[in-house]
């Protein structure tokens, strides 16, 4: 039978298929199909599948029931999927202990649960975790085509922001020079020497360049990576006016750290700025912090303002895309 499904390109099935499902579209009664390197995921309405997927119909099988944390619980649980990793939130340690049973029993390709035993907190923004099944807090996450190791107890990691990432790697060009100013494992800067960019990825976690370093040997770009464990501010005097593009994803802090971004910014760069803002105005203090610091030495246009995601009551997570222009 024929029903509307998207096409993505294999690679991308996972990170397509987490945000089908998260707007809860994916059609259940049939099969996801792989032909001629493309997947092919059933939904359930092709009017509500938003812009930028391609829509299809094809011939499909009918889905096998599959046993979810669900069925085996009276409540749905919330959960996180990291490579084989279910991450939970729970404070109830008796309710924590019966979702990572259900999790386990279902048939979920899961054999990992780790419930978040903190906040995010230190200069590293890592976060201690309780190990409720496996052998340790290391995954191996998939992404649109890139592979990345990493230990969730050393570094920061949010599988959230796979699309975010995506949508600013597709701007990146062959030959571009690209810095990312808090690199982590290189969820910035692997997709981007991918893509042909000379790629320099700073961070002050010791854990995150030797992951950095690592991933960039996975996904074969090791030759268009640097990785340097160093105070952005540090190294920033070294490549002055090296960059045509800079991430800096460092939301609540950012602002702190325009000075250095300015010193590597060449005479024609693109700035991915990332704050987190009350929703009344989320554009206008990371615009004005970053006019204040390129002018008058720059021009500066703001490409996109773009809205990532709720981070709290009335906060929201969202970048601006500005050219520097000297």
């Amino acid at each position: 039978m024929e029903v509307p499904c998207v096409r993505v390109a294999r690679e991308e099935g996972e990170t397509v298929r987490r945000e089908l499902a998260d707007a809860d579209l994916i059609d259940d009664d049939y099969e996801i199909a792989v032909a001629d390197g493309s997947l092919y995921v059933p939904v359930t309405d092709p009017n509500a599948v938003p812009d930028g997927f391609e829509v299809v119909s094809r011939a499909v099988g009918e889905r096998e029931t599959q046993t979810t944390p669900s069925d085996l619980l009276e409540f749905d649980p919330s959960y996180e999927r990291l490579g084989e990793a279910a991450l939970i939130d729970e404070d109830d340690d008796e309710r924590a202990r019966r979702i990572a049973d259900a999790v386990l029993e279902s048939d979920l390709p899961v054999n990992t649960v780790l419930n978040k035993a903190s906040k995010v907190k230190g200069e590293t923004r890592v976060r201690d975790w309780d190990l409720l099944a496996g052998d340790d807090t290391e995954v191996v996450h998939r992404e649109y085509g890139c592979e990345f190791a990493l230990d969730l107890a050393a570094v920061y990691f949010s599988p959230r922001l796979a699309t975010e990432r995506h949508r600013v790697a597709e701007q990146v060009t062959d030959g571009e020079h690209a810095f990312d100013m808090f690199a982590g494992v290189g969820p910035f800067v692997i997709p981007f020497a991918k893509r042909g960019a000379e790629c320099v990825g700073v961070d002050v976690n010791e854990d995150a360049i030797s992951s950095l370093r690592e991933n960039a040997r996975r996904n074969d770009v090791e030759d268009r990576v640097t990785a340097i464990c160093r105070d952005v501010r540090e190294v920033a005097g070294e490549y002055e006016g090296w960059a045509d593009r800079l991430v800096m994803n460092l939301p609540h802090s950012a602002n702190e750290f325009l000075e250095a971004a300015v010193t590597l910014a060449s005479d024609d760069c693109v700035i991915h700025y990332y704050d987190i803002q009350h929703e009344d105005d989320p554009f206008g203090p990371g615009e004005r912090a970053i006019r204040a610091a390129a002018e008058p030495e720059y021009d500066v246009s703001v490409e996109t303002r773009h809205t990532v995601r709720s981070y709290a009551p009335h906060e929201v997570n969202v970048c601006l895309d500005v050219r520097l222009e000297r």
